[in-house]
């Protein structure tokens, strides 16, 4: 299935989807992010619709950065969410890399698009070599579950900044910490797509209580 309007591919499951994850990339990248195929793979084998798609920043020239587009980005969140939404009956967890999930995480704060859970991928947590340029301003406005999956390594954030941040969500909050990982999230010996799904399911549950 592709997703014309957003350029967005689905990972089909072999029975009917338990719900659909909708989920993008990072500053400078696009939906064949090999972290994104994977964790879809991952998705749809678990039985969930999986949709990897492209920023408007990215349908509009193929490389380069999101410089300025912020706005426009998050609206196109919200685009693919509610088109995806009605792909299934099932619930929506959305989220994404880096630059990607964070312009998620602040269209859930601001309740523009209603998602069970959010599921961030090396959440940036500052700019590399600047802490006191914090993003998370935003993060107290999040009710939903929220996944962060972060390498131990990431120069946007120490594990302890992310838990600081993390700390911040009024919501249930869990933490998957990728040993040596950096911000790609590549590892030789942790299987982070089943990790970071995992996590995700179990505060599924706990989003449907």
């Amino acid at each position: 299935m592709v997703l014309d309007s957003i350029d967005g591919v689905a990972h089909q499951p072999e029975y009917t989807p338990a719900g659909v994850v909708v989920l993008t990339h990072g500053a400078g990248g696009n939906r064949e992010s090999p972290l994104l195929q994977r964790v879809c793979d991952e998705w749809s084998r678990r039985g969930w619709l999986a949709v990897r798609y492209n920023l408007p920043y990215r349908r509009r020239r193929p490389k380069g950065s999101p410089s300025g587009s912020a706005a426009s980005d998050r609206e196109g969140i919200v685009e693919a969410i509610e088109l995806c939404r009605g792909l299934v009956s099932g619930p929506v967890i959305a989220g994404g890399h880096s630059y990607g999930g964070r312009q998620t995480s602040m269209v859930v704060a601001a309740q523009q698009a209603p998602v069970a859970v959010l599921t961030l991928f090396s959440y940036p947590v500052h700019p590399p070599g600047k802490p006191e340029r914090a993003r998370t301003e935003h993060l107290p406005d999040i009710t939903v579950p929220t996944v962060f999956t972060h390498g131990t390594s990431d120069p946007f954030g120490t594990p302890a900044e992310l838990r600081d941040a993390a700390a911040l969500i009024p919501a249930p909050t869990e933490i998957v910490e990728i040993t040596g990982a950096r911000h790609d999230l590549s590892s030789k010996t942790l299987d982070v797509a089943a990790l970071a799904i995992a996590a995700a399911l179990r505060l599924s549950r706990t989003a449907r209580r």
